[in-house]
């Protein structure tokens, strides 16, 4: 950033530098981050405050969200070069961890591997429109994943691009969407209740409106009860337990039926979710101050999606081919 005086973010730092040490769990709570924070918004912030740059202030940064992002990092680079990161561990500030942003986005590497994962379910899709005939019943379902797939992952670049409350609203209920249409199109896909028959048209209406109503409570109890992270988390991992034990269920019943490798698949996606999960477990301070454990998490569920919709065309494939034998 330009700076009009001398008196900003650099002689800030060195302010900070010679503040006391006082220990504290959370690095939004630490007295120096207070005091850091009152000193450049009174230095920066007043009549003729220091100009943002133009790419910044288009993301909605303004100078106390500047003045926040900077004493995040001069009070944990001040902390790292007194200590060892192991006797004066990096603290995390409102709940995340201090990342270094790049062209104004708070997690990079997050929206980068976000937009991996965008373009997994692009490919994916033109897959699906080029070598699934238009004629087989389930191709519309798989096409609906892909789109739920799409909207999820671009609110997940907006959210990890910017963090405020409409974006992390949007990131959580694109999550949770694309989560339970992956349990909708899971029981529709095995139970085969796209088939043209009477029944199994009025049992999917049925379940149709089942996860419509389930996922307009979720969103309802977040909106207006409570905004739970543990339920949304309970929620998301209950709906992602069930639709894996389909898949899984469902992969041993099409190897032993069809004979090829490519019916294993979907239980050895599972297993790699599975262990890409633990991921989210270790949850350790960024490298570089940019790459943490979400965000590698992001990046082990592209080769799954890739791996996943290949399925999809071969199951397709070989489904709609012996239903053609049949006929």
């Amino acid at each position: 950033m330009r700076l009009s005086r001398p008196s900003a973010w650099q002689t800030l730092a060195v302010f900070c530098i010679a503040i006391g040490t006082v220990h504290a769990s959370l690095g939004d709570r630490l007295p120096e981050f207070k005091e850091c924070m009152q000193v450049c918004k009174e230095t920066n912030c007043g009549e003729n405050p220091t100009p943002i740059s133009f790419h910044h202030r288009l993301l909605l940064w303004d100078c106390p969200s500047e003045c926040d992002y900077h004493c995040q990092h001069i009070v944990t680079d001040k902390r790292l070069s007194r200590d060892p990161p192991y006797l004066r561990p990096v603290q995390q500030f409102h709940g995340k961890w201090p990342f270094y942003r790049f062209l104004g986005m708070q997690e990079p590497f997050s929206v980068i591997f976000s937009l991996f994962n965008y373009l997994a379910h692009d490919w994916g899709m033109s897959q699906v429109r080029e070598k699934i005939s238009p004629s087989y019943t389930m191709r519309k379902f798989y096409l609906a994943f892909g789109y739920f797939g799409l909207a999820s992952w671009v609110f997940s670049m907006i959210f990890h691009t910017r963090d405020f409350n409409v974006t992390e609203k949007l990131d959580y209920f694109g999550a949770g969407a694309s989560v339970l249409y992956g349990l909708y199109f899971a029981v529709v896909r095995v139970f085969r209740l796209d088939k043209r028959v009477a029944v199994k048209e009025s049992l999917l209406r049925v379940w149709t409106a089942t996860c419509v109503v389930l996922y307009a409570c979720h969103v309802l109890y977040l909106t207006l009860w409570s905004w739970d992270y543990t339920y949304n988390m309970a929620a998301n991992v209950t709906v992602g337990v069930i639709q894996n034990i389909l898949w899984t269920g469902f992969s041993y019943h099409r190897y032993k039926k069809v004979g090829r490798t490519w019916a294993m698949w979907p239980g050895l996606i599972v297993g790699w979710l599975i262990m890409a999960m633990s991921l989210e477990l270790l949850d350790f301070p960024p490298l570089g101050g940019m790459i943490d454990a979400h965000s590698l998490w992001h990046l082990a569920t592209v080769v799954p999606t890739i791996w996943w919709y290949s399925f999809l065309v071969k199951d397709a494939q070989e489904d709609y081919q012996g239903t053609r034998l049949k006929a």
